[in-house]
This record gives structure tokens, sequence and C-alpha cells, in this order.
């Protein structure tokens, strides 16, 4: 490098102004701007008289640090200048943006921040905040998510922990550990989320690696399981114990786990991303309201394909806009589960938009340009074609019972049963859930399933110790029996413990349990769900009722208070639909009260007692579903 100039035998100096900030006369002056948000400098030459011993040891410097840039990546990141290709783990997730830039496209702020400093790469930094008990910016905050860590403030001065638990499935062992970690380094107790794992709030940021690592020593883990990433992947929760089951999804979720835990190229996604399986057992897993929903069905001989149990592959649903997964008519192979899942992945990678969260999922890529051109990249990807087959071809699946989550249900093992156990809206303390693994350890398996109706099972019980354990569920103050609404009631988080939250759901959905358990005496299963903004973690859209949180402006005032939009009619699996909006802007000290009413009318105006809400309410618009309503007479 050459730094000499002709000027005067004065010296031009190329300095980094990362590395010369703050530098005086004594020392060196630079004049410097940054450009987008790579670390590229526009260095502005100032003239200095120095000795020659200086000008030896001033090219020294400078050269030294360009070779320790470039050893490191950053010499002004010459990969997404153009000049060299990417190249690594991260390469695909760089180019992608690179053809946002050279479109005149602008990065939203998330890019823009992976761009400059991948999360994997900044641990030194989290573990620095954390001896420092220091709260994270919003860029690190969203790093920190790649490691499963959010910080929810200003809703609270904490963060919450989301663990990958695959199939749901956890030693009793585990769970215990969890606790203990719990009450030393958080608040003491868990809620069990709607894709089937657990979240650990209220933890001191100084905590937050000790609680990560903590995790990690229990042979469970929370990388990945936020932001741009692949969330904890789902399955049966009945798996391998299922009388009614095609197949058993253990085996495909653990491959699939393990598949992205260890390829970094399968972070940092356009947005987030869901897979899961779902074996036909008797429990919902919902597989359609994700990316990638495989389902287990029996292929019929003469089709012209091997007959017996595959996947039928869906792709593209996300609820909270409205979509199920789209029936794409083709069959996998078990097997190919993960192949299939990765070839979509790196698809969605190289097309999903870098521009706008709203428009990020790959809902929005097959929308753009259709589900066959899609497919077909899928299949470049893959190196081979799919299996299409006819819907003829397909043996009905078994019928999901809507109660099986919750109770004793017979397993397919001689003389073992699978108890459901009741969790108030998916909240366990610590005393139950060391109560709970005890049971689980002495009375069933072993094991610990959890399911996306937020609650738990406990398989493996003999017959013989039935009662017993039911006796010790008891004694923890849980239940294996309870109403249908409570059975089917979810809630999310909401405005207690997150900053997107319109409403407190959690209470809002307790206080419409406590009211209208005394009221209304509901004989069929319901589902009620309340989500507390529009990422509809609660997935309102799918539920009997479904309930999305809103800030209800007070009449002649500037204030606004808790409340919620209502919606009826939603459904899952072969009764797929989105509900239709019933009210607007109800508060959620009235939201007892109308959901009272709306089950006062659907007992009082059903065609049979076998109708369900679900029937009941698309029988009807939202015009004479308010009228039947509002003609019930609150007790």
């Amino acid at each position: 490098m050459d730094i000499r100039s002709n000027e005067a035998d004065r010296t031009v100096l190329p300095l980094n102004p990362a590395k010369a900030a703050g530098l005086t006369r004594s020392g060196l002056v630079t004049s410097h701007c940054l450009v987008g948000a790579s670390t590229r400098m526009k260095i502005e030459p100032v003239s200095i008289d120095f000795s020659d011993e200086q000008k030896r040891y001033l090219e020294g410097f400078t050269t030294g640090l360009q070779i320790s840039r470039v050893g490191k990546g950053l010499s002004g990141n010459t990969a997404r200048n153009g000049n060299a290709e990417p190249t690594g783990p991260d390469a695909s997730h760089i180019k992608a943006q690179d053809r946002t830039i050279t479109a005149g496209k602008k990065l939203v702020d998330q890019e823009k921040w992976k761009r400059e400093e991948h999360p994997f790469d900044a641990y030194p930094r989290l573990r620095e905040q954390a001896a420092a008990d220091a709260r994270p910016s919003p860029a690190d905050n969203f790093r920190w998510r790649y490691y499963g860590i959010f910080y929810v403030g200003p809703t609270q001065d904490s963060y919450m922990s989301r663990l990958r638990i695959p199939n749901g499935i956890m030693k009793h062992w585990q769970l215990s550990g969890l606790a203990d970690l719990s009450d030393e380094l958080c608040g003491p107790f868990s809620h069990v989320t709607t894709r089937a794992n657990l979240q650990m709030r209220e933890i001191p940021p100084k905590n937050a690696v000790r609680l990560m690592e903590g995790i990690q020593d229990l042979g469970l883990c929370s990388r990945g399981s936020g932001a741009d990433n692949i969330r904890n992947v789902t399955g049966t929760p009945t798996a391998g114990i299922d009388p009614q089951e095609l197949l058993d999804t253990r085996p495909y979720a653990r491959e699939w786990h393990y598949h992205i835990l260890n390829d970094r190229s399968l972070y940092g996604l356009p947005r987030k991303f869901n897979v899961a399986y779902d074996g036909a057992g008797k429990i919902a897993v919902l597989e359609d309201t994700n990316d990638i929903a495989f389902a287990a069905v029996e292929v019929k001989d003469g089709f012209g394909v091997t007959p017996g149990i595959w996947f039928k592959l869906g792709i593209g649903g996300i609820t909270g806009h409205k979509d199920f997964a789209t029936d794409t008519g083709i069959i996998v192979k078990p097997e190919d589960a993960t192949k299939v899942s990765d070839a979509i992945v790196r698809v969605f990678i190289d097309l999903g938009d870098r521009t706008n969260r709203l428009k990020a999922r790959l809902k929005y890529v097959i929308d753009g340009m259709g589900m066959e051109k899609f497919l077909v990249l899928v299949e470049e990807k893959l190196g081979a074609p799919f299996t299409r087959i006819a819907a003829e071809a397909l043996l009905p699946r078994p019928s999901f019972d809507r109660t099986a989550h919750i109770g004793v249900h017979r397993q397919k093992q001689d003389g073992l049963n699978w108890i459901g156990v009741v969790l108030p809206l998916g909240k366990m303390t610590t005393d139950q859930m060391r109560g709970l693994a005890r049971i689980a350890a002495d009375l069933g398996d072993g094991d610990i399933r959890l399911t996306v109706w937020q609650n738990l099972l406990i398989p493996g019980v003999k017959d013989a110790n039935v009662s017993l354990a039911i006796a010790a569920i008891e004694a923890i103050g849980l239940a294996v029996k309870t109403t249908e609404i409570r059975a089917g009631l979810i809630a999310c988080t909401g405005r207690a413990g997150c900053k997107f939250g319109n409403a407190d759901t959690k209470q809002t959905a307790t206080n419409i349990a406590e009211w209208c358990d005394t009221r209304v005496e509901v004989d069929t299963p319901i589902n009620i769900h309340l989500t507390g903004c529009h990422h509809s973690c609660a997935q309102h859209y799918i539920s009997d009722i479904g309930m999305i949180g809103a800030r209800v402006q007070v009449e002649d005032s500037d204030d606004a208070v808790d409340g919620f939009h209502i919606f009826t009619g939603g459904g899952f699996g072969p009764q797929a639909d989105v509900g239709q909006e019933l009210y607007q802007n109800v508060r959620s000290e009235d939201a007892p009260v109308v959901v009272e009413n709306l089950l006062k009318a659907y007992l009082a105006n059903r065609a049979s007692p076998d109708e369900t809400f679900l029937a009941f309410s698309r029988r009807h618009d939202a015009a004479s579903l308010r009228k039947l309503a509002d003609e019930q007479v609150s007790a």
C-alpha cells in the first residue's frame, strides 16, 4: 500500500475511521461517513507532517489493519461490494440481500442488522451484556433472539426464553431441571405455548446467559427459536402410542430438528418459518397452519406409486394472514421429508421479501409467482421431480378427537394410558413442574409430552396406576377434567408480557372462563382463542370464537383501554376456514358477557343436540348471530 503523496512530501492516510475515532492531532485525524448499513467508509485524506520513522510506522499500521480486516471478512465487505462472490454458510443470504440492493430497494432494519453482524458471531458481546446486567439495543435484541432469548421491555424489564423441544417431547428430569433453573434465575413458572413448547419468563438481563447455558446442560436448547429462523418443530403429541395413528412422527421431527441445529445456512431467513408433522393421531397438530405441513396419509394400490403410508405436502400456511397451507397434490416418502423441507426453505431464502416484514413470509413468495412455478424451483433444489397423485388415491384419514388432549385415554400398548393434564392457559408453577416430572417418572414412562393446546400429557401410565396418578396430579393443584370452555381456552402472552399486545389476553381469558362456567353449561367441544396482536400466536382466526386484541377508545377521551375484535366460525383440519368478524372494539371488561350471550344463543338455537358451535355459527351470517346473541339475557 502506497501511503505517500507527491505533494510537499506530506502523507495521505486512508485510515479506518472505526479505528481512528476519537484521536486528535497528537495521533490521527480523519473525516468519514458511513455508507448504508455496511462497513464501507468514505475516507477523506487529511495531510499532516510526520517524520520518516512515523511514516514507516503508520504504513505498517494501516497495512496491518487492512490485512486483519480481510482475515476477518471485514475488508469493506468485498462480497457485498460485488468484487468477490460471497462464500460460507451465510452466502445465500448475502446474495439475496445484494440482489435486493442492486434492484434499488431498501433492506428492512432486521436485514441490515444481520448483514452488519451475524448474531452467532456476537456471543461474546451477549456475555458482556449479561455480566454488566445491561439491556440490549434494538439491534442486539433482535440478534439475541437467535439464541432464544427476547428482551420484552418496555412491558417488562426482563428477558423471555423460548426453548426448542422437537415433537414437544421431553424427559421428566428435563422438566424438573427447568423448574430448578427457574427458581434460581427467573420467574418461578413456565408456559406451554401453541407450538408445543415451553417459555420461561421474568429473566433479569444478568441471568440470561446462565439460563440459556443451563438449558443446554439439560440436553435442551433455545437456539433459533426466535427472529428469522425455523421455529420449534411440532408433531403428533401421541406419536408412537396412539391407537389410530398412521405414522410415528418422532423420528422425522427429530431429524429435521437436528438438521436445523447443525446448519448455520438455515438461520437468518427472510422471516420466521414453521414446519409440522401430523401422524393422524387423535390430537390435532394444526399442521395446516404451518409454512410446511406434512400429514400422514395411506395411498391405495393401483395408482402408479407404492401403496402405503406417505406424507401429503401442504405449503404456505399462515393463518394470521388468513391462509392455510395449500394442498399441493404431492406426496412425500417420510424418509425424504427433511430433504423436501430443506429445498423449500432454500427457495424461500433466495426469493423471500427482505424489504417488508409484513410481506416476508413464504405465502407471499407463492402468491407472487404461483404455486407451480414455486414447486419447479423446489424440484431444481431437490434434483428430482415430486410424486403427484390424485385425491382419490388416498384413503380417508382418521378423525381427530377434540377432547383427547384432556383426561385418560387408552394407548395402542395394552394396559397403558396417557393422561392429559389441564394447565390454566398453559401455566405451571415450578412446584407443579417438579410434581409432574415425579409423576411421569414414578407412574408413567418418564416422558412429558406437550401439545399445541397449551397443556401436557403423561404417557405410559398402567391401568392399575391411573387413579393414583390422577390423585397425585390433583394434589399439586392441577386436574385431568374440566369444563368444555376451559378445555378449549387458549391465550397468548398478551399485553402483560409482550410489547405487541393490545390487551391482557390471559387475564381476559380467565375472566371469560370464570364468568361463563357458572352461567352456561356447554356440552360440546368448543375452542375460544385470545390473541393479543396481528401476529396471531393464539391463532384466533381458526377458533370457534376468536378474539384479537385492540385498543378501544374511551368515549369523549384520548385514552384507550384493552379490548378485542371478536370472530366466530373458524376451524381447522377438515373444517379449516377463517372465522367471520362479529364484533369490533369490545372492551375486555365486557368480553365475558359477550361470550356468554353467544354460547347461550348457540344452545337455544342449535339444530340438534349434536350440532357443534362451529356448524351453528356457519349457518348464520354476522348480523343474524348478533341478533340471536342480543336476545339473550345475561345472568
